[in-house]
């Protein structure tokens, strides 16, 4: 069985953007140091043009070979002209008003999500899936997530989007370690206690 993996940034105060949505001020923290860390252990989370752009296309996906990410993630790259933002991995997105897609390499997900992450994660393969966000999609597969790595920048929103958006569903994790960073990144996972 195939891992889902909520790999999300988020502030101290927990929300993954400000009340829209827009995480870009956690870009600001993005160093060598921990650019390195991405590409060494995470490379597959940058987006294929940001792969290009620091000429790393040659990198292997080591952990993920599937995304999905939410109508609102997906637009912020579809804002810049990137149909594709991650034409290295296979590419589905949620979204119950975007009904057709804008490109060959990524599908649309416009109804029972929790079914096709369930037939995604049934098949065959060692690499598992990267759900990118953004938080409805993450509250409706709250269920279905495995694993919990929690990029927490610091700085404060004082209010905005939350990891997850949905009601009270006290769901159990497992703290599996920690790494911290000079620019003050907190890098944390967590497992399912199932």
């Amino acid at each position: 069985m195939r891992k889902l993996t909520y790999f999300i940034a988020c502030s101290i105060d927990g929300f993954i953007g400000d009340p829209s949505g827009d995480g870009s001020a956690m870009m600001a923290f993005v160093d060598e140091e921990y650019l390195a860390f991405l590409k060494d252990e995470y490379p597959e989370t940058l987006p294929t043009h940001g792969r290009r752009a620091l000429g790393l296309d040659d990198l292997e996906n080591k952990g993920f070979d599937t995304i999905i990410q939410g109508r609102g993630s997906y637009d912020l790259a579809l804002k810049e002209g990137i149909t594709s933002p991650y034409a290295h991995l296979r590419e589905y997105v949620a979204s119950r008003t975007l009904t057709e897609s804008p490109d060959p390499n990524v599908e649309i997900i416009g109804d029972d999500l929790v079914g096709k992450v369930r037939e995604l994660k049934a098949e065959d393969g060692a690499l598992g899936i990267y759900l990118c966000g953004g938080a409805q999609v993450a509250g409706e597969l709250r269920d279905e997530i495995d694993e919990l790595v929690i990029k927490t920048y610091p700085i404060v929103y004082g209010t905005g989007m939350p990891m997850f958006g949905s009601g009270l569903a006290v769901t159990e994790f497992t703290f599996d370690g920690v790494r911290t960073f000079g620019n003050g990144v907190v890098v944390r996972t967590y497992s399912r206690k199932r």
